[in-house]
Order: structure tokens, then sequence, then C-alpha cells
């Protein structure tokens, strides 16, 4: 039932407005800087108090090219001694940040993304993990959920291999798309073939889990090219893949100025391949649970929110949301306790902070009562499709439907449109409205960014 989805043209043309994208109820647009590592330090403190188990992020930036779609923080380089000194500064963040966390505090998850991680040599591969492992607990068997993202043009199998034997079990691999005019208007030339290589690889050394990112709206792309990317995906039959728009940005992100905004797809073209792929998807067996993200029916995800376990945090859907998670190296998010803080963003003020014995927090959020009851209630319904108020009213003490009586309104008119349902004692979202679960989030969401910093659709 939960994989249900109904396409409806009209309901997603009146309510797929720009909004945020809710990696978390609190978007990195709404941190505020007043916060420092004087707060980090009081969080990690209260996490070792409370000897709660840990999730890791750590990031590294660097890319031998640009893609030109991409949004992330991100450093182009082949100058070793650059990466060389970046993990330098990386183990002394480790080394601060662990020293306040007990040794009994488990890491249940570690994720590497960037850049491209796998662009490491397997020698700095080894000493990262080398130096986790010496200050952090790391979870010792294969339960724990260690993965890292993998670039399929910068990996081989010795690569997965050693990946493997470091403690991975899970790959998240960028494709994209397949369509050669399409990779040369993104610059970023990557065949099928190697893309299979790696996913051989990885089922062979039996990692997990593998997922796979594909992006529509893209320049050049069209309903029959995406099509076609989207089939040679399902033959590789990832356990997940996640299916999301392109934004563009380029006043916000340099390299996407150098994609014409006169070669991408128009808003009804994006979504006639939105509407392809979701069937594509769906036919193959795989069962939407949310917010861009397809698994197959046995995946973790798919059968967490089945049993109502699922849980969402600023690393995306998730069966360890009861973990602190501590963010690592430029730009990454923390989310610890009732605390949200980030890195500095750009890496040369990162590093000379650590070398000024300084850890490089700089901007982030408290969370009120408000924050929290708001995030609970928008967790239940980009992870459950539903909310029961009993629970937001028992946690907080308040009567859920005047707590929210500004929202009203417009909740009522998405019922009459048949995007939920409202019950005596419940929300429940609609086939027709779950790939329209943004829209009906931002309903309850009181630091929704204005309209000018908006970062994507609604879908």
């Amino acid at each position: 039932m939960l994989d249900a989805i109904r396409w409806d043209a009209d309901l997603i043309h009146r309510y797929g407005q720009a909004g945020p994208s809710y990696p978390s109820y609190h978007a990195a647009l709404q941190f505020s800087g007043g916060l420092s590592s004087f707060d980090l330090l009081h969080a990690l403190r209260r996490s070792r108090q409370a000897s709660r188990p840990l999730s890791l992020y750590i990031h590294l930036p660097f890319c031998a090219t640009a893609c030109y779609y991409c949004h992330r923080n991100k450093v182009i380089t082949s100058d070793r001694s650059r990466i060389q000194s970046y993990l330098q500064r990386l183990e002394q963040e480790i080394e601060m940040i662990a020293c306040h966390l007990a040794p009994h505090q488990v890491v249940e998850q570690l994720h590497i993304g960037g850049g491209t991680p796998n662009l490491l040599s397997h020698h700095d591969l080894r000493r990262l993990m080398t130096h986790l492992r010496k200050h952090f607990n790391l979870q010792n068997d294969d339960h724990a959920d260690f993965s890292i993202e993998i670039d399929p043009r910068e990996a081989d199998w010795p690569t997965m291999g050693l990946l493997r034997e470091l403690g991975f079990n899970r790959i998240s691999v960028g494709l994209q798309a397949l369509d050669p005019d399409v990779q040369r208007a993104i610059n970023r030339p990557q065949t099928i073939e190697q893309t299979q290589t790696i996913i051989e690889a990885a089922r062979t050394l039996q990692y997990r889990s593998l997922h796979m990112d594909l992006v529509y709206g893209l320049p050049l792309q069209t309903h029959g090219r995406f099509a076609r990317t989207v089939e040679a995906v399902l033959a590789l039959q990832p356990d997940r893949i996640s299916v999301s728009n392109y934004v563009h940005l380029p006043e916000r992100h340099m390299a996407q100025r150098r994609i014409s905004a006169t070669d991408l797809p128009t808003s009804n073209d994006q979504l006639a391949m939105l509407q392809h792929s979701v069937e594509q998807l769906t036919r193959s067996g795989y069962r939407y649970i949310g917010m861009d993200q397809f698994a197959l029916p046995d995946d973790e995800l798919a059968m967490a929110q089945e049993d109502g376990t699922l849980q969402h945090n600023v690393q995306g859907y998730t069966t360890h949301g009861h973990c602190d998670l501590i963010g690592l190296g430029v730009s990454a998010i923390s989310q610890i306790g009732d605390l949200y803080c980030q890195n500095h963003s750009d890496i040369t003020l990162y590093q000379q902070m650590l070398d000024q014995g300084q850890l490089a927090t700089v901007r982030g959020l408290r969370c009120s009562e408000d924050d929290r009851i708001r995030s609970q209630v928008i967790e239940a319904l980009i992870c459950n499709f539903e909310l029961h108020y009993d629970e937001i009213e028992s946690a907080y003490g308040i009567d859920f439907k005047t707590y929210f009586k500004d929202s009203w309104p417009t909740l009522e008119t998405m019922a009459a449109d048949g995007l939920i349902q409202l019950k005596a004692d419940a929300l429940v979202i609609l086939p027709a409205g779950r790939l329209l679960a943004n829209a009906i989030c931002m309903q309850f969401d009181n630091r929704a960014p204005r309209p000018a910093r908006l970062l994507s659709r609604a879908i």
C-alpha cells in the first residue's frame, strides 16, 4: 500500500510550486551566525552524558573535473599536495571532536561524501579510516552502515576491494545521464560500461546496498533520452534509486554558468520525464519511499517504512535517526540533540580556523519547542505519509488543530482537492499527494525561506 502513487497532472501543476526540499525541517538556508564551537562542544558534552550512539559524515570536496550541473561544495584540483593539506586539517578536527565524546559511544553509521571521495589514493583512504578508528569507536561488524559516494570514472576493482576491506558495505554511484549530448553539456562523460564495472565489483564483493543517482531536467535532455537512461539503470538493479530535478541557479553556483538556459527542457518536459520515470520504476518493482527516493521492497528503507520505523535527518532517509550526527570537513553539518551547526564552507578559512586551534563551526540553529513540534510533524509525513495527532499532543501537551489553526484552511483545500485526508485523529497523504509531500509539509513550516531564496520546486 505504501508504494502507491497516483499521477495527477492538474494537482502537480497547481501545487508543485517552489519550496524547500526538506533534508530536515531545518534547511541549511535557515542557519544563521551567532553559533560557535563553544555551542558545539556543549552539545558534544550532552551527547556524551546521554551515551547516545553516533553517525559520522565526512566531506571530501575534491574532484578532478567540474560537472557543470553540480551544486555541491567542491574543489577542482589534481594537486595532491592540496589533498594532503586538507587531510591533515581533517585529522586535527577528528581529534578535537573525539576527545569530547566517550569511548563507549558507538559509531553505527558512517558516510563519506564530496566531491569525489574515491579521488583519494589508496594510501590516503587507509590513512583516513585508520585515524577514524583510532579516535572513534566505529562499530566493528558488517551490521554497521558504512557508505561512500563513488564516481565510476575514478574507481576500479582494486579500489572497491580496498573499500570493502576498510569496512564499507554501501556505495552510492553517480550516473545522472547516459546520453552523450547531455553528458557533454554537463561536462561529465561516463559510459555505462564504467558504471557496470563498479556495480559488478560491488555485487561480487558483497556490498549490502547499492544506490544510484539520476537527474532530470539537464541541458539537452529529452523525454526519450531520460527514459533510456532509466532503463539502463533498471537493468543494473540497484537497491535504491533517487530521481531528482536539476535546479538551475547560475547566480549561486559558478559551474552552472557554463550551461545555457536555452538548452534546458521546459517545465512540461521535465514533468513528462518525471512521470515516465515514476511509471518505469514502479512497474519494475521499486517502492516510492518519498522525497525523490525509490527502493526495492526488500531494502532496509522500504522495510522500515512498512513497519513505521523509518526516520529522516540532514543526510536523508535513515534507520539511524536515533544517533547524534557529527559532520567533519569543510561545509559539513552536524545534528546533535537540539543543535544544528555547520562548518565554514570556504576551504581556506576552514583550514585557517583549525590551524589556530579552533573548530570551524560558523553558523547553525538551536531548536525551540516549536521547532521540535514542527520537525516531528514533517518527519512523520515524509516517512510514513500519515500523522496521528495524538502522538504530537501527548508528546508536547498541545491540541494539534488549535496549534496549527493557521494552516488548517489550506489543509482543508488540499483535502478537497484529493491530496490528503483529514480524519478526526490523523492526516493521511493520499496517493495523489505523495509526490507533493513537500507542498504539504510547507503548511507546517514557519521557517521556510523567502521566495527569492527558494531552492527547488516542491516536485
